[in-house]
């Protein structure tokens, strides 16, 4: 079993940055890959960005590129989201997943969700 535990949401003004953290601990392999997630109230929850832990191969939503910016530390399992420029439209709760990188894995591993809240 993977366990993942994200930090460092909070509230901050539009403009703003924040940098998310996602530790990975338990039984990981080097061919997953982690995602970042977000879900508002009422909303479905959608894809933010993923990157691969063994090859520096990362994906983003439209609605983010240019602004965040997914990485990784394999000697510390960790992942993280450096999101600059922020907007009121970011604010959800942000979610940590993981799962194989093989054709029809599914994302079977998730954190609790930290809050990000950005104020106009």
């Amino acid at each position: 079993q993977v366990q993942l535990v994200e930090s460092g949401g909070g509230l901050v003004q539009a403009g703003g940055s924040l940098r998310l953290s996602c530790a990975a601990s338990g039984r990981t392999f080097s061919s997953y890959r982690l995602g970042w997630f977000r879900q508002a109230p009422g909303r479905e929850r959608e894809f933010v960005a993923s990157i691969r832990l063994s090859i520096d191969t990362a994906y983003y939503t439209d609605s983010v590129k240019g602004r965040f910016t997914i990485s990784r530390d394999n000697a510390k399992n960790t992942v993280y989201l450096q999101m600059n420029s922020l907007k009121p439209e970011d604010t959800a709760v942000y979610y940590c997943a993981a799962k194989e990188a093989l054709a029809g894995s599914t994302y079977d591993y998730w954190g609790q969700g930290t809050q990000v809240t950005v104020s106009s």
